[in-house]
């Protein structure tokens, strides 16, 4: 099955930024879905209709389904096209930009569903609609847990309306968040509790709270029984961080040989403070597997540090050699080799430092640059700067990348501006939902007549080609500038699932 940032690319043409919200949705949606008691389907207009015309069309890219709550799409809905006609709620969520409803329930195979569109806003524009579809079947009796949990999920989906939901910091950690089933408590806008699922209060109770909970003050209650005092003072401060509009990361935090993970969201409708949700879950038997897959993640960054250890060692006798040597020919492929070893070191130790073999390319480019200025300042004035952002990229195109990016920039140091000649390199990047398109250009006095990439006999170029074709599996072109002068090498990069 398509992931939606490959449904994305195919049938949209977001922004890089746009489609990175709407992997933050779809990272929280299983909290919307469960607190709605309803699916939730993602639709986007596709590429060339217009969302608000009568005959626009949307794709659907994504799907959940409840676990608190039947289903109402048994079946999968990803790929699935849909007409104004058939579903004039989208269209009216992207025109009006608020939460419509429909006033009557309709059948989907056999099974009354009520239906809901939630526009999803990203500053001033409505990038999604979320279909909010609620199985009418199974007739429910409202207690203070569905009333609680009903008027959450509201809150949350005015707020992904508002455009405050969900945030883009901080990220990391929603996706071993506690979940809904796990434990939930809704606080008023004084931090007083008026709402404890029964999974939470068990996790209060196992940390040594014996009582209820509702009408306390959770912030200060819950620094009264966790162990650590620092720990219980981070617990505190972040859940009035949350009553004062601020999203949290995870926290862990132990209280009589209880783990409990805390996670606080705000809850801000239109702007205006209606207290916070806190997530709780109890893991005190699972953090015993997790210090196996701690170990584990451990040993793979120790290889990834040792790797770059030994590459700064090797480039350190390169470098070495280089200086020994009065051959001006092999100190020039020496010092070459160093830069190239060096840009490798520096992937690995970005890796060392990571969890999930993913590098943040603008991190490691922005390491480079200083480098390949040092290089440049011996032989030219000139300056090198970037442009855009490159975001986070698997490993396996890491590597190959760099190599690319510190062989194109140096052979705009060596052949496109004249010993002292002062100039700018450029090195712009523009990511989509399909591609990284990367544009490395210089002023200096531009291409030579009849070059040819395929037939340049420059070891630079040649490793370039063979890591762009095999590697990346991209396509890299270098034309002549015309305003000003100077060479463009143009690099485009696939940034799809690779089979």
């Amino acid at each position: 099955m398509s992931t939606l940032t490959d449904l994305l690319a195919e049938h949209t043409g977001l922004p890089g930024a746009a489609v990175d919200h709407l992997q933050l949705v779809v990272a929280e949606w299983q909290l919307l879905s469960d607190l709605s008691f309803a699916d939730f389907l993602m639709w986007v207009p596709l590429e060339g209709d217009e969302p608000a015309a009568e005959d626009g069309r949307f794709l659907c890219v994504a799907q959940a389904r409840p676990t608190t709550a039947p289903t109402a799409h048994p079946e999968d809905a990803v790929g699935s096209v849909v007409g104004a006609e058939e579903h004039p709620q989208l269209r009216r969520a992207v025109a009006e930009a608020r939460i419509c409803r429909e006033e009557d329930p309709r059948w989907h195979l056999g099974v009354p569903v009520r239906r809901e569109t939630i526009p999803v806003r990203m500053g001033r524009q409505v990038v999604a609609v979320l279909s909010r579809d609620t199985n009418l079947a199974v007739p429910r009796v409202p207690s203070p847990l569905e009333i609680s949990y009903l008027g959450s999920a509201a809150d949350l989906c005015q707020m992904i309306s508002d455009g405050t939901f969900p945030t883009a910091e901080p990220s990391p950690g929603v996706h071993t968040s506690p979940r809904v089933g796990d434990g939930l408590i809704r606080v008023d806008a004084a931090g007083a509790v008026v709402f404890a699922s029964p999974n939470a209060l068990s996790a209060y109770h196992r940390m040594g709270h014996a009582a209820d909970l509702v009408g306390t003050h959770l912030a200060p209650l819950t620094r009264s029984l966790v162990s650590d005092p620092f720990d219980a003072a981070e617990v505190a401060q972040r859940i009035r961080s949350a009553l004062d509009g601020q999203p949290s990361m995870r926290m862990e935090a132990e209280a009589r040989g209880a783990t409990v993970l805390f996670r606080a969201l705000p809850l801000r409708p239109r702007g205006k403070p209606a207290g916070a949700l806190v997530l709780c879950r109890d893991v005190t038997e699972v953090k015993r597997r997790d210090r196996a897959l701690l170990s584990k993640d451990a040993t793979i960054r120790e290889i990834h540090h040792r790797v770059k250890n030994n590459l700064q060692t090797v480039a350190a006798l390169l470098r070495l050699q280089s200086r020994r040597t009065n051959n001006e020919e092999a100190r020039q492929a020496l010092e070459e080799s160093v830069r190239r070893v060096t840009s490798i070191a520096l992937v690995h130790e970005t890796l060392s430092m990571s969890v999930d073999e993913r590098v943040d390319l603008d991190d490691v480019v922005d390491r480079v640059i200083p480098m390949m200025s040092d290089v440049a300042v011996t032989e030219t004035r000139v300056a090198v700067r970037r442009e855009g952002r490159f975001g986070v990229v698997p490993a396996e195109v890491a590597t190959p990348l760099v190599m690319v990016l510190t062989e194109l920039v140096q052979n705009a140091f060596e052949h496109a501006y004249a010993p002292g000649q002062r100039g700018e390199v450029v090195v712009r990047a523009d990511r989509s939902a399909k591609w990284l398109d990367v544009v490395i250009c210089d002023d200096g006095r531009g291409l030579p007549a009849g070059f040819s990439l395929e037939r340049t006999e420059r070891l630079g170029l040649q490793i370039v080609r063979t890591l762009v074709e095999s590697e990346l599996r991209g396509s890299l072109s270098l034309r002549r500038r015309q305003q000003p002068s100077g060479t463009e090498a143009v690099l485009r990069v696939p940034l799809q699932r690779r089979r």
